[in-house]
């Protein structure tokens, strides 16, 4: 079974803001355009049977469309970076989204996010990159700001068992609309 997560596509003119931060730092695999997009619960590799019941729980969740706003930057990793990331601001809106599916996963038996939430978009994987030259690429690029925009939907994705990045694939999609 493929890797399960929840999350919010990212709109391609979006995309495109986000793309310009791509490069000046050595060590970076930077992520596809088409493959960012905000997490909102990881679920894992599970059988056909919990993801059929996963769907169907998720399938029940009725919120309104979440205003996304993207402003800042910021990294990964404990001593040594990992990921670069684009800040998502926070909003009540989208706490209680990914608040609700954790309550929806956890009734169905899987286990608990252990990290807390932090939305974000992830723009590279820092492969071989120091700290200090993370450190220089967000100073260089901490004014970042991309427009906002409004998600009407969440999308159940699938990525294969590999070091992130994608590809993803949309399996299903739920419409925000209460």
């Amino acid at each position: 079974m493929p890797r399960l997560f929840t999350g919010l596509e990212i709109p391609a003119e979006t995309g495109l803001f986000l793309s310009m931060l791509r490069g000046g730092l050595k060590g970076a695999r930077w992520i596809d355009p088409e493959n960012y997009h905000i997490t909102l619960r990881f679920i894992g590799d599970i059988d056909d049977r919990t993801a059929d019941e996963v769907v169907d729980a998720l399938d029940r969740i009725r919120r309104d469309p979440v205003r996304i706003e993207l402003s800042g930057l910021g990294s990964f990793g404990n001593g040594r970076p990992h990921a670069v990331w684009a800040r998502v601001a926070p909003s009540p809106a989208l706490a209680e989204l990914q608040a609700e599916q954790e309550r929806i996963l956890q009734r169905l038996h899987l286990p608990p996010e252990r990290r807390k939430y932090m939305p974000h978009v992830t723009v590279a994987r820092c492969k071989t990159s120091t700290n200090e030259e993370v450190a220089r690429w967000l100073t260089e690029r901490g004014s970042f700001h991309a427009p906002t925009f409004t998600a009407g939907r969440f999308v159940l994705y699938s990525s294969r068992s590999s070091i992130g990045g994608g590809p993803y694939v949309v399996e299903e999609s739920f419409p925000l609309a209460a």
